[in-house]
């Protein structure tokens, strides 16, 4: 079966995330596969703006319109029928004999992806509306859990920077390269002992290390070397920080013994490792992430040992002039988020083996 094309309706010079809507469109089309010449439309009024959540939902039902305060703004038809679809939705009628779906319903639809509901935006694009829209569409790239910071520290001034990067043409690749540059100073300031200036400088860096990601969902650009470049930077990184943390304690003046050096230098290497691996068994057996399993373990992945969690508690060392017990308290962490990982896989598998279903608390 051929995939749908995608067709826009109308013409709206309002510009949403640095581009008109007719072009943001196109991105969709393109990065959601759909086709030049399909057998089948699904037709977009370019006076709303949507979350491309939408157009995935449309491309495998035909015969299905998606209102907005009654007025069509999306519709799969057939190719026979674009003309007179297009002419009733320019008009704000209704498309009879079309499965109707409500966007305002607050029930939303069901996002296979990530096996929950959810309601995703659909507004009249009009400037008095963009600031409203561009925060809803950001908020949309915000699913799923995640770390402490980046949910209650920063989201607004991630989203300021992502505006600001749309607006004036910076590139989610752009910032990921200003990130990288940022990710090795901090490494060297934490080697010699330049604990804040690291601090600082990798505050930014954590900050751009949402910005590219959201940066690149918003303006729907994202890319395979984007993608891998970003999560390759993730992956790597934080064992040299650690490390460069640990060396930096000595230049500070508060180094580690030897065999207290060793032992938190291969506690925190095989903690990230095995808790990594943890995280990818329950993927492979289980089909979802650890985190999204129960409520306790998407609460836990708030506080568990990732980077930015362990720079608080680096932090709170730094601010008692103890960067040395920083590192310690960050080891010992460490060692207990994987006891903690470890269980939940266990336990898991013994839900699993008993006949039960292991399905995350979010669907």
């Amino acid at each position: 079966m051929t995939s749908p094309a995608l067709a826009t309706i109308g013409d709206n010079p309002t510009p949403l995330w640095g581009m008109t809507n007719a072009e943001r469109t196109r991105r969709i089309a393109q990065a959601q596969g759909f086709d030049e010449r399909g057998a089948t439309i699904v037709l977009a009024h370019l006076d709303y703006a949507f979350d491309p959540v939408w157009t995935a939902h449309l491309k495998t039902r035909p015969g299905t319109v998606v209102t907005r305060d009654g007025r069509p703004v999306l519709a799969h038809v057939g190719d026979i029928e674009a003309e007179e679809a297009a002419a009733l939705m320019i008009a704000g009628r209704p498309l009879p004999g079309l499965t109707v779906i409500e966007a305002e319903d607050e029930a939303g639809i069901l996002n296979e992806a990530l096996r929950k509901r959810e309601r995703p935006f659909m507004e009249p694009l009009t400037p008095a509306t963009v600031p409203a829209i561009e925060r809803l569409s950001y908020k949309g790239a915000y699913k799923g859990v995640t770390d402490v910071l980046t949910k209650y520290l920063w989201p607004e001034w991630a989203f300021r920077l992502t505006q600001l990067s749309a607006r004036i043409g910076i590139s989610p690749n752009g910032i990921t390269a200003i990130g990288s540059v940022l990710c090795i100073v901090a490494t060297v300031a934490f080697w010699y002992g330049w604990f804040w200036t690291g601090l600082a400088t990798g505050l930014v860096f954590m900050v751009l290390d949402t910005v590219d990601g959201k940066l690149a969902r918003c303006t729907i650009t994202s890319s395979k070397l984007g993608n891998a470049w970003d999560h390759g930077v993730d992956l790597v990184h934080p064992p040299f920080w650690w490390w460069a943390w640990a060396a930096g304690c000595a230049p500070y003046g508060r180094a580690l013994s030897d065999q207290t050096f060793w032992i938190v230098i291969g506690t925190m290497l095989f903690g990230y490792v095995a808790q990594r691996l943890i995280e990818g068994a329950f993927i492979v057996r289980f089909g979802m992430h650890i985190h999204v399993w129960r409520k306790f373990d998407s609460d836990f992945r708030l506080v568990t040992a990732r980077r930015n969690p362990n720079m608080v508690i680096l932090l709170a060392g730094l601010l008692v002039g103890r960067p040395d017990w920083g590192i310690i308290g960050m080891a010992a962490w460490t060692a207990i988020s994987l006891v903690v990982h470890l269980i939940r896989l266990l336990q898991a598998i013994a839900v699993k083996r008993h006949g039960a279903a292991v399905v995350s608390w979010l669907a």
